[in-house]
Formats: structure tokens, C-alpha cells, sequence
């Protein structure tokens, strides 16, 4: 029997050796793809690779941006591990981690019903709830200050109708966390669209199987709906734990990182001590941290997939 690498191929055939020959058109397609994401590649190089490196690099040293860097190896890392403000900032950005992924995945499950329904009004339905994920975040970050101000937000002053007295929301640790926790659910239209096309690929051939066996809606949704769902709760997951480790601008704006520190997330320690106080090295080895935690949860979400994801649409 012929060696599997000396068969010829579809096209073009192999050269001695296993080696695949191309033929010129192959050749030319293969030029012509690569010019076509020729942007895709150069913008992955110039801003998030050479950033990446660059960063790995400047961890290594004191650098303040003025004066020659001075080289300290590990000592920006060791320097982490002992600062307190670390550790604060990083339970403040996990416990918003811990509510704003789920609840978010749970509001954008939700929004894709919604959006989903066979209503002639559908196409309205789905572009006022997508609106709100239109709007940027540090507007939306201004809205709130007006909406949750203690002294003329709108919030309290509907409260003040029923007699509740004024609350100062922003002015507790965890209130004002909840808060930015709230902030981001606006933005769960993103994630809506997403589950929006997943449900678009569930076949009603299973949903009348179901309904013909006696199944109720909830039945359907957790049987049918929800584990078909399945790919489309993974990349929103991953992309939401992403974005959480991320959170900045909300706290930057609505609460300055206060109060005490509740809102100190780790991208605003990041933040100061890289434009605040003048320690890019420091500040890089906090964000070099802060990626090698993202791809170490990225791997962990991933590895735990396999016992959740169903790729089957057919069930």
C-alpha cells in the first residue's frame, strides 16, 4: 500500500518527500488571503502584541516615563504581593465579577425571549431593547450619578413619595458596588443578540416533539432551549469574565473608587498607578497579572465546558 504522503491531493499533488506541491492558483489564492487580513494582522501585531511584550518588558523595571529605567527583575511583582491596595482591588472586581456575569447572562437570556417573540411588532421590540446597549459607558455613567445623587437624584425623590428617607447609595461600600453592578445589565443587549441568533438555530421540529410528549414551557426551556443554548452561554461567559476584570470607567466617573476603597477596582489601581503616580513598570506588572489570570480562568471555563456545552442542535 502507498505511503498516505506520497497520494497526491485533491489538487497540485505531493512532492517527494510528504511535502505538499502547490499549484499557481493555490499559490495566488493564498497571496490573495493574506493581503485581504493583511489589516486584521497588522492591527493584531501593532496593538496587542508589540503592547504585550512591550508591557512584559517594562514590568521589569522602574519606569516612570521621565528618567532612564532602572532595572528591578522580579522586584515590581514582589512589590504586588505585598501591596494592600491589590488585594482590596481585587475582591472589589471579583464580587463584581461574581454578580454581574451571572446576572447579566441571566437579563441578556431573558431580552432574547423577548426579542425572539413571533409578534408583528418584533423589529420594535428588539431595537428598544438593544438601545440601551448603544449608549457609551461614561454617559450612561452620568445618568446614574443624576439618577442615584443623594441630594436631588431621581431616585430618592420618587422614594420621598412613599416616605422612605433620603439614601445615600454611593455613600456605602457595597451599595455603591451594587450599583455598578446594575450599570452593567444596561449593556446586556450585546449579549442578547448572541443567545437572539442561538435561539434562531434551535429547530421547532424539537419544540413540537416536546409539546406533542405533554412538555410545559418551562420543560421546554430547560430541556430544549437552555443546554442548545449552551455555545452561546460559553462565549458570552468567557467574554463576560473578561470584560469584569476590565471594569474601570463606571467607578472612574460614578464613585472615584470610593467609598474607602469599595469601588477600587484592579484596572483603577492599574489606572493610578500608571498615570497617577508615574509607576508604568509597576503598573505593568499589574496588567501582565491581570492577563495571566484572564487566560488561566479563560482555560478553567473552557476546560469545564465540555461537561456543559452541547454542540448537538438536533438534541
Amino acid at each position: 500500500m502507498a505511503d498516505p504522503a506520497e497520494l497526491p491531493g485533491p489538487a497540485g499533488g505531493v512532492r517527494p518527500g510528504g511535502r505538499r506541491r502547490y499549484t499557481a492558483r493555490q499559490r495566488r489564492n493564498l497571496r490573495l488571503g493574506l493581503l485581504f487580513i493583511s489589516p486584521w494582522i497588522l492591527g493584531f501585531l501593532v496593538l496587542v502584541a508589540y503592547p504585550l511584550v512591550y508591557s512584559l518588558g517594562i514590568s521589569l523595571f522602574n519606569h516612570t516615563g521621565f528618567r532612564t529605567p532602572e532595572w528591578v527583575g522580579l522586584g515590581n511583582y514582589s512589590r504586588l504581593v505585598q501591596d494592600p491596595l491589590v488585594a482590596i482591588s481585587s475582591a472589589n472586581t471579583l464580587f463584581y465579577a461574581a454578580l454581574a456575569v451571572p446576572i447579566g447572562l441571566v437579563v441578556a437570556v431573558v431580552l432574547a425571549l423577548a426579542m425572539n417573540r413571533k409578534v408583528p411588532e418584533v423589529g420594535l421590540y428588539r431595537t428598544a431593547l438593544y438601545l440601551p446597549s448603544l449608549v457609551p459607558v461614561f454617559a450612561l455613567s452620568f445618568i446614574f450619578i443624576v439618577f442615584v445623587n443623594p441630594s436631588f437624584g431621581l431616585l430618592n425623590q420618587f422614594l420621598a413619595l412613599f416616605g422612605v428617607p433620603e439614601t445615600n447609595l454611593l455613600g456605602d461600600p457595597t451599595s455603591a458596588k451594587l450599583i455598578i453592578v446594575t450599570m452593567a445589565q444596561l449593556g446586556a443587549g450585546n449579549a442578547a443578540l448572541i443567545f437572539l441568533a442561538g435561539l434562531n438555530n434551535i429547530p421547532d421540529s424539537l419544540y413540537e416533539a416536546a409539546t406533542v410528549d405533554g412538555a410545559g414551557t418551562l420543560r421546554q426551556f430547560f430541556s430544549i432551549t437552555l443546554p442548545l443554548l449552551s455555545p452561546s452561554i460559553l462565549f458570552n461567559l468567557v467574554t463576560g469574565v473578561s470584560g469584569a476584570l476590565q471594569v474601570f470607567t463606571q467607578a472612574y466617573i460614578v464613585t472615584g473608587g470610593g467609598p474607602n476603597n469599595g469601588t477600587l477596582f484592579y484596572m483603577f489601581h492599574l489606572y493610578n498607578s500608571a498615570f497617577s503616580y508615574a509607576q508604568l513598570g509597576y503598573a505593568s506588572a499589574l496588567a501582565v497579572v491581570l492577563f495571566g489570570v484572564g487566560m488561566v480562568l479563560a482555560l478553567i471555563i473552557y476546560g469545564l465546558s465540555r461537561r456543559f456545552v452541547n454542540y448537538d442542535v438536533t438534541g
